[in-house]
């Protein structure tokens, strides 16, 4: 990722990996970061006139020490292949913020979105070995109540569409962490004020141990884990789930496919009309926020998982990615003080806060 900081009076602007002179100074916003040079390229020509241009831009050079991805320098002879259209998911300039807070809540109608466990990754100090586990999310519907659960928990329907809808008539839980985990989602759970037999749904986003090693916890709950859906008592059903096909659990709530991480069966939920916009549970599509330099090492599959990537990007006003902390997207067009992705001025709630309106 390329960062840029720059201040309303400043006359350098400034990425990570070098020096930008301006000519002026640059109505910007600080701590604007950029998932490529393309990116860059095309927000600082937007600023003209009076300011650096395109053709003044194609003369910096980016030093060899940056990301796999960027290993060339911008030079007026790459600037066609620099500033060549983009997929529509990335179009225009895309930044990120970290949401802090344990647990996470963003309230939602018709389903609020809980995270209820923060994943992490970090190396050990011998050797190449890494200590992990997956972020848990709760997606509760607006209308749940105990009685709602049970009579959902084992949807009768065998046909896949119409069962996992009756299955996320109940709380939906998106990945479990690993086994050693068991306590803190108990707990996690009790948090809430629920129980594991009150789960009616667990997706898994892919099938590593560190998002589904709980699964026992939840034997009355329907399982999406990848690409098998499975009822209470191990009955499967087929249901054509494939990146251009979703499948929708309820109003404004999908399972997408969006493979790369761990093959082509990873998973994601996407929950719409929350106070911060659309949720992505995004599994190890995204390990966490600022991963662009890591995350293709981990990859089956990089150039499906660029797809999905890019993909959410072009859909997510927040992303709760498989390890850290979530992270909102605000995809901005280039005018001042725009913010094309529609995100509330609400701040989400931490813990039992209610939410407010800030200001």
């Amino acid at each position: 990722m390329l960062g840029l900081q720059a201040s309303p009076c400043t006359k350098n602007l400034w990425t990570s990996r070098g020096r930008i002179v301006q000519r002026t100074c640059l109505p910007g916003r600080l701590g604007l970061k950029f998932y490529d040079a393309r990116e860059l390229i095309t927000y600082v020509a937007s600023l003209r006139p009076p300011y650096l241009g395109l053709r003044e831009l194609a003369e910096v050079k980016i030093p060899r020490a940056c990301p796999t991805s960027l290993l060339f320098s911008i030079t007026k002879t790459s600037v066609s292949h620099m500033t060549s259209p983009s997929p529509p998911a990335m179009s225009g300039v895309v930044r990120t913020e970290v949401l802090s807070g344990a647990p996470l809540r963003v309230p939602g109608d018709p389903y609020s979105v809980v995270v209820l466990l923060q994943g992490y990754s970090e190396p050990e100090t011998v050797g190449d070995a890494v200590r992990a586990d997956g972020s848990v999310t709760l997606v509760l519907p607006q209308a749940w109540g105990p009685a709602c659960s049970r009579r959902a928990s084992r949807p009768a329907d065998r046909e896949a569409s119409t069962a996992l809808e009756e299955a996320a008539r109940g709380p939906i839980l998106v990945d479990t962490g690993g086994p050693w985990t068991r306590e803190a989602l108990l707990g996690a759970l009790a948090g809430q004020g629920l129980s594991p037999g009150d789960v009616t749904l667990v997706v898994g986003t892919h099938g590593h141990s560190d998002h589904i090693g709980n699964l026992g916890l939840f034997p009355g709950a329907a399982l999406l884990v990848s690409h098998d859906f499975c009822l209470p008592g191990g009955l499967y059903l087929p249901h054509g789930l494939s990146e251009e096909r979703p499948l929708r659990l309820g109003p404004g709530l999908e399972v997408w496919a969006t493979p790369g991480h761990g093959g082509q069966r990873d998973v994601s939920v996407v929950v719409a009309s929350t106070v911060l916009g659309t949720v992505v549970v995004a599994g190890d599509v995204f390990e966490r926020d600022g991963d662009e330099g890591s995350w293709q090492a981990l990859s089956e599959d990089p150039v499906a998982q660029e797809r999905s990537r890019k993909r959410i990007l072009g859909t997510a006003n927040v992303v709760v990615p498989g390890h850290g902390a979530p992270f909102r997207v605000i995809r901005e067009d280039f005018q001042p003080g725009t913010n094309s992705c529609g995100n509330s001025t609400r701040e989400p709630v931490v813990g039992d806060k209610d939410l407010t309106m800030q200001g």
